[in-house]
């Protein structure tokens, strides 16, 4: 059964460009790191599913022939919005456009975290960044149901099905009757609380 078309792999299109770009099947393979043998068995099966040469092959090398000529151009156009798309895809993963969700917790919103969202804002200026308040029961939730891409919490507890890093820990502030004992101390222990 004749293969048709329409089932050209992106294998072939890089195989045919590269031979194209270099005149050679070898130089080709030694560019993508395969062997020559599997550049040109690439190159024989994207001819039998096109229906036609594209190459005239030579001792030296090869040139592209009429339909290769032809071929060239429409076959980078798709390589090239291929890898436009791939780029596009994965500056999402990396959150670099569209939109991030971020719970926090409102008694954390400064300091460190304002700074943190300030700073990636200026970098992703495509990024629109949602704040959503609220506590990390909420959070913790919100993200196993996917509604919450990030969540900055308090605390070491570790929450099952997430994963977790501490980022920064910032001290506390106590107020104390002067009188007190630890009222003249410059940081106090919780357990001495």
């Amino acid at each position: 059964m004749k293969r048709r078309a329409r089932d050209i792999e992106f294998r072939h299109l890089r195989c045919f460009v590269n031979a194209a770009d270099h005149g050679s099947f070898r130089k080709a393979g030694s560019t993508m790191g395969v062997q020559q043998s599997s550049i040109s068995r690439c190159i024989c099966d994207l001819e039998d599913r096109l229906g036609t040469s594209l190459f005239h092959r030579h001792r030296s090398g090869v040139t592209l022939n009429r339909a290769g000529q032809q071929f060239l151009p429409r076959a980078r156009q798709i390589i090239r919005g291929l890898d436009e798309s791939l780029h596009a895809m994965a500056a999402l993963g990396r959150s670099e456009n569209g939109r991030i969700r971020v719970g926090i917790y409102s008694s954390i919103a400064s300091g460190f975290l304002a700074e943190l969202l300030r700073s990636f804002g200026e970098q992703h200026n495509h990024v629109q960044i949602e704040l959503i308040d609220g506590n990390p029961e909420e959070h913790v939730a919100a993200i196993r149901g996917l509604k919450l891409d990030v969540a900055f919490l308090t605390g070491t507890r570790t929450w099952q099905d997430c994963d977790s890093a501490l980022m920064w820990s910032e001290g506390v502030f106590v107020v104390l009757p002067e009188r007190h004992e630890l009222a003249i101390r410059t940081a106090v222990d919780w357990r001495e609380l």
